[in-house]
């Protein structure tokens, strides 16, 4: 799951980064703008981007292509 907001910088480098790594090894992924929810930007609008697996909270900021690999791989 990937939380991000129109206009933001860090979520677009974010994207980039899933789906890249989504070329190599396919998954599943779900994107959630989090504008206009109230909930959903007090819950992670300081955050921006977050990337979950598995309802976990994997990411913030920034995704590390390496560490994006590994925690998929453990996963499976």
């Amino acid at each position: 799951m990937l939380y991000h907001a129109e206009g933001c910088h860090l979520c677009e480098r974010a994207r980039a980064v899933v789906e890249s790594v989504r070329t190599e090894t396919p998954f599943e992924l779900a994107e959630v703008d989090i504008g206009g929810d109230q909930v959903l930007e007090s819950r992670y609008r300081e955050w921006l981007p977050v990337v979950e697996i598995d309802g976990e909270r994997a990411f913030v900021y920034y995704v590390d292509p390496d560490a994006f690999r590994r925690k998929l791989a453990a996963q499976t």
